[in-house]
C-alpha cells in the first residue's frame, strides 16, 4: 500500500483511512433543504422562522438539537421535537425526488480513487438516514466502509468521531470537514484535521486545507 504523509508542525501522520463530513464537504442540499422546511414549519406552525439556504449554511455540521434551538428559539420543547421531526421528514423524501446534482465537483471521481488506497468512512451530525440517502443519491455505497452520525448515538461529532475510530480499530485516519466545529471534534477525537475551504465555514489557523477535494489526491 502507497501510504501518504500529513505533516503539522510537530508530527509525521501516515495515514490510511480518512473520515469524510458530508453537508458543505461532500454536497450542497441547502437549498432543497430549504424549501422542506419551510414546508414542515407552515404545517407544523408555532414558530416564526423563515429558513434559507443561507441560514442553512450557517446550522449545518451543528447537532439536531443545537440547530433546533437556533433556528425555533421561540417555540416550546414539545414544538421544537415536532418541527424538527416533520423537517427531516420533508427533507429526505426532497432529497430522495431531487434530480439535480447536488454534489461538490470531483466527489464521486476522488472517492473512487482514494478508495484504492485508503479506508473511506463517513461521520455527520445528521438524523438517522441521511448518510445512506447521500451514499445512494451520489452512488459511492461501495467505497464507504462505515458511517456514524448524531441520529444514532445521540454524541456530539467529536464522540461520534471516537465510536467510529474503535470500532473499525483505526489508529491512522484523518478528517475532511468544513467548519470549526468539524475542526474541535477531531480535537476531542485527537486525530488530524483537513479544512474543506471550499465548503460552508471558515476555520482559524488551519494548517492543511483544500479548495477541492480533488487536491485529496495530491496532499
Amino acid at each position: 500500500m502507497i501510504l501518504s504523509e500529513i505533516r503539522s508542525r510537530k508530527k509525521v501522520f501516515i495515514i490510511r483511512n480518512i473520515i469524510f463530513d458530508v453537508d458543505g464537504t461532500l454536497w450542497d442540499t441547502t437549498e432543497v433543504v430549504a424549501k422542506a422546511w419551510n414546508k414542515a414549519i407552515s404545517e407544523v406552525g408555532g414558530t416564526a422562522a423563515v429558513v434559507s439556504a443561507a441560514v442553512l449554511k450557517k446550522e449545518f455540521g451543528k447537532t439536531m438539537k443545537v440547530i433546533a434551538d437556533d433556528l425555533f428559539y421561540d417555540a416550546d420543547e414539545k414544538t421544537k421535537d415536532l418541527l424538527m421531526e416533520k423537517c427531516c421528514e420533508y427533507e429526505h423524501k426532497a432529497l430522495e425526488e431531487n434530480t439535480d446534482n447536488l454534489l461538490f465537483a470531483d466527489v464521486v471521481e476522488t472517492i473512487k480513487k482514494l478508495s484504492e488506497k485508503y479506508r473511506l468512512f463517513i461521520v455527520s451530525n445528521c438524523q438517522v438516514g441521511y448518510i445512506e440517502l447521500f451514499m445512494k443519491k451520489a452512488g459511492v455505497e461501495p467505497f464507504i466502509k462505515d458511517w456514524e452520525c448524531f441520529g444514532n448515538t445521540g454524541k456530539v461529532k467529536g464522540d461520534s468521531i471516537k465510536l467510529l475510530v474503535e470500532r473499525n480499530n483505526l489508529t491512522d485516519a484523518v478528517y475532511v470537514g468544513d467548519t470549526q466545529g468539524d475542526y474541535e471534534a477531531t480535537q476531542i477525537a485527537q486525530i488530524p484535521f483537513i479544512f474543506a475551504k471550499y465548503g460552508f465555514g471558515h476555520v482559524e489557523n488551519c494548517e492543511r486545507e483544500i479548495s477541492g477535494i480533488k487536491e485529496l489526491l495530491d496532499l
